[in-house]
């Protein structure tokens, strides 16, 4: 099911590097890779929920609230990151053409499903 879903999301948008199901703890739930020369998608993700902790607890010191979405964006690559719950995050990796309009649009749609399935 969860492969389904990041499939869609993947396949929405041309050239997109792939998309990651993981667990605040960095261990991936599942993953769908739409560029593998690109490189290692799971790596990514769990460099990334060491970064999207920290982005969390700034974001309730600062009064923000619970952080729900973050994008990084380098001169290669945008990575979106949506926030499920306490526990899981989704991040879609783009390259730095792709339309990030389009990839928060697809995991924003995407988000409600992959709740349910959790």
């Amino acid at each position: 099911m969860f492969g389904q879903l990041l499939s869609e999301v993947v396949t929405g948008i041309d050239g997109a590097i792939g998309a990651v199901l993981m667990g605040a703890d960095g261990l991936p739930v599942d993953q769908v890779v739409g560029d593998p020369s690109r490189g290692d998608i799971e790596a990514m993700a769990m460099e990334l929920s060491v970064v999207l902790r920290e982005i969390r607890k700034a974001a309730v010191q600062l009064g923000a609230g619970q952080a729900e979405e973050v994008m990084i964006r380098g001169a290669s690559m945008t990575t979106l990151i949506r926030v499920l719950n306490d526990e899981y995050f989704v991040a879609l990796a783009l390259p730095a053409e792709a339309s990030v309009g389009k990839g928060r649009y697809l995991l924003r749609r995407a988000a409600p499903r992959l709740r349910e399935n959790l």
